[in-house]
């Protein structure tokens, strides 16, 4: 939330509004006085990385009754204030749109009562409403993530890695319940991130007789020599007759039934503290700017709206459709209308669900097609957290369509020298959690190799191919496509999943390990700044790594809340160089006691990192000193961020059915023939879809040279970082939401999404 107030009043303060805080939520509105302050750029400097609300949060009765609501309203009036930015949940949101509407009403009263005069009335009498959803349980239908659902993803996945270790020695079975009252989106996506054993939550019972077929799973697993068991539980999970299913039953039920070693963890408000995540930080900064911006633009005639995300892309919808469809939810699931509820929950929430039936029920072999296609899973190019969770989900999908699945060790390197083997459901059991790449990766392009590939494609008889990785991953693709002239046996499906910390690949918004890589900078520089904190004026010059590729400085720029980010894709001069620092010099004569510039490694051959460190050291003598730090490899390494793990179990499930359908139609007389454009495609996230894309039309995207796409969505955001670190520029609003109305599986339920 605080990342959303710092955006809306440094943007406010950018557009030559005049920004209030009203304290302590509705309740500060209603008591007037000191809750209701003006906001200076100064006063929402090192908010970032806070959890919680600075301005504090409160329920409040009075603004439920008519008599709160008249006094708010003579506290705006009073103040000039007639544009609202509401923070919160549904209920939150409601209350605000009944101010708006009695607005004109309340006016007259105050007239009436002679607390405000004719003249005030005339001039404040149209109240404006944006509304911006944060709840960490992401229950508000029309937005795909709510501010600060995956921050307590963050929190959820920790523990949950905590435990698996302990669970594991002691061979325990673990119950853990997640907050979702009403909504059970925490829970699955935890569970999908973690590969939970059984998964409890409101929007779909499981069936009558579900506690037989829960323990025989779990014993099914120890006889597999699984040594824990894991079972997620939301706090409002309910059976098909509306009674609550309570961690503690389940307990129950596995001591008395299995006798299994099982405790129960419940983990609270747990999930609602902490640091904010670097996705949270961009998503609340972005819909911050976008609530100004729809607030500038209201007339008395559009209704109040909501800024949201749908895929990668703003949007703003009318408030109360999305509050009609929230509610629709709850009275479906009162009358035990569950599949309606998982339907209206949207499409993002229903592909979580069917994902997850699919990875972690396996149906017995007598119940499984027998395709007679063997397809081989490899990865390319450096490691990226995500790519185990997008094999484990690869195989698993790949083997409940009937095909044989193989592991190809070491990318290419390992498959010419034959290091390829099958790969089974349990093999890749406790994989999602894992950084790095567990099968091994190698940058080897195929092309030296090609005969000996070809060679070992004839021996194991492979049919598809699914290579995740990096920009390697897309050479390697090409080379492939280009050897079916000559070599028959890449005549076959061949699909790649973009994984790369940089996110250089073209044809996609996203890579696989980029959010993980973001958070281990995030993270980074909120400790650098800290080091700083009560010592005089500092800088911090920090290098991000990225190849050419200027993502993880411009992005991890905006979310760690740098003051400039430098990066190839813009090239800069002494000139800029120069009036950055006299920006910094100016900034420090304020409150303002720490600077962050972040610089990618190759955005310039002779403004080095050491070079534009000595500058500012030079040129700040006596206002500020300079530290700088090169952050290297610990941007690739630990566990994958809970978007990572389901960003790579969504995508390569897709994938997998994308060469199932391939399969099928290229099969003729016995044997797989695809030879087209199509047959050779990579799966990336455009926009506010999921789209297969030829990988030769992916050739006039890319720069080769500099190994990145010419075109990069994320540049749009840089400006943002300027002015929320007080430069004078330009914003680009062509890309800003339009009001949208909400539909059923309609924009707000893109398969992007369905990717998160």
């Amino acid at each position: 939330m605080n990342a959303a107030v710092r955006a809306v009043v440094r943007m406010g303060i950018y557009v030559g509004a005049k920004v209030y805080f009203v304290h302590e939520g509705y309740q500060g509105m209603v008591d007037g006085g000191d809750n209701i302050k003006e906001a200076t750029w100064e006063s929402v400097s090192s908010m970032l990385q806070m959890g919680g609300t600075v301005i504090g949060s409160a329920r409040c009765k009075d603004f439920r009754m008519h008599e709160g609501r008249l006094k708010a309203a003579h506290n705006l009036v009073q103040r000039g204030i007639t544009n609202l930015c509401v923070i919160g949940g549904d209920g939150s949101l409601t209350g605000a749109n009944l101010f708006r509407k009695e607005w004109s009403d309340l006016l007259a009263e105050l007239v009436q009562q002679g607390l405000i005069d004719e003249e005030a009335s005339q001039k404040y009498s149209a109240l404006h409403i944006v509304g911006m959803v944060g709840s960490i349980d992401n229950d508000f239908c029309g937005t795909d993530m709510t501010i600060g659902t995956d921050s307590a993803l963050h929190r959820i996945i920790e523990v949950v890695d905590a435990i698996m270790t302990t669970a594991q020695s002691h061979q325990r079975t673990f119950v853990l319940e997640v907050m979702g009252r009403h909504c059970g989106y925490l829970a699955l996506v935890s569970a999908l991130a973690c590969g939970a054993d059984w998964v409890l939550i409101p929007e779909m019972p499981p069936e009558d007789g579900w506690e037989e077929k829960m323990c025989q799973k779990l014993s099914a697993k120890r006889a597999g020599m699984k040594r824990l068991n894991i079972i997620i539980v939301a706090e409002g999970a309910i059976d098909r007759n509306n009674q609550p299913i309570t961690s503690e039953h389940v307990k129950n039920l596995v001591v008395q039934r299995l006798g299994f070693d099982t405790r129960v963890t419940i983990l609270g408000h747990v999930q609602r503290g902490g640091t904010p995540s670097a996705f949270d930080r961009i998503l609340a900064s972005r819909m911050g700017v976008e609530a100004v911006l729809a607030l500038l633009e209201t007339t008395a005639n559009t209704p109040a709206c909501v800024v949201s995300l749908c895929g990668n892309q703003s949007v703003r919808l009318p408030l109360m459709e999305c509050v009609q469809m929230t509610q629709q939810v709850q009275k479906a699931m009162d009358e035990k209308r569950f599949e309606e509820a998982v339907r209206l929950r949207g499409r993002s929430f229903e592909n979580n669900l069917k994902t997850y039936k699919l990875l972690a029920h396996r149906k017995p072999e007598s119940e499984l097609p027998n395709s007679n296609f063997n397809v081989a899973v490899l990865n390319v190019g450096a490691p990226a957290a995500g790519m185990n969770a997008a094999v484990r989900s690869a195989v698993r999908v790949g083997i409940s369509e009937g095909h044989k699945m193989f592991a190809v060790s070491d990318g290419f390197e390992g498959f010419y020298k034959g290091q390829i083997k099958e790969i089974k459901w349990a093999d890749v059991g406790g994989w999602t959690g894992q950084g790095g790449s567990l099968l091994g990766t190698k940058r080897t392009l195929p092309a030296k190799h090609i005969d000996k590939i070809a060679e070992q494609m004839r021996k194991y008889n492979i049919n598809a191919l699914l290579v995740i990785g990096g920009f390697e991953a897309l050479e390697c693709l090409l080379q492939l496509y280009e050897a079916r002239s000559s070599y028959e046996e890449f005549c076959i499906p061949l699909c790649m999943l973009p994984a790369t910390i940089s996110n250089n690949v073209p044809g996609t918004n996203l890579s696989i390990g980029a959010d993980t890589a973001l958070n281990a900078i995030v993270e980074t520089c909120d400790r650098i700044k800290q080091s700083a904190s009560g010592t005089k004026h500092r800088v911090f010059i920090i290098e991000t790594m990225g190849g050419y590729c200027g993502y993880l400085a411009s992005v991890g720029g905006l979310a760690a809340g740098a003051d400039a980010a430098y990066i190839f894709e813009e090239p800069f001069d002494i000139r800029e160089l120069q009036s950055n620092v006299e920006h910094l010099t100016e900034k420090m004569k304020t409150s303002i006691q720490r600077g962050l510039v972040l610089r990618n490694e190759n955005s310039n051959e002779n403004y080095t990192t050491d070079f534009i460190y000595q500058l500012y050291s030079e040129e700040g003598k006596g206002v500020f000193d300079c530290r700088k730090n090169v952050l290297g490899h610990m941007q690739q390494g630990g566990a994958p961020s809970p978007f990572d793990r389901n960003f790579g179990t969504k995508i390569a499930a897709k994938a997998m059915q994308w060469i199932s359908k391939k399969l099928n139609e290229s099969y003729r007389k016995g044997r797989v023939f695809a030879n087209t454009e199509d047959s050779a495609c990579l799966l990336g996230m455009r926009r506010r879809a999921l789209v297969f894309q030829p990988v030769v039309q992916l050739r006039d995207e890319t720069d080769f040279v500099h190994r990145i796409p010419k075109e990069q969505w994320w540049l749009k955001l840089r400006p943002l970082m300027k002015i929320l670190a007080k430069y004078k520029t330009s914003y680009d609003i062509s890309d800003s939401g339009q009001l949208e109305h909400v539909v059923l599986n309609g924009p707000k339920e893109s398969e992007a999404m369905a990717a998160i």
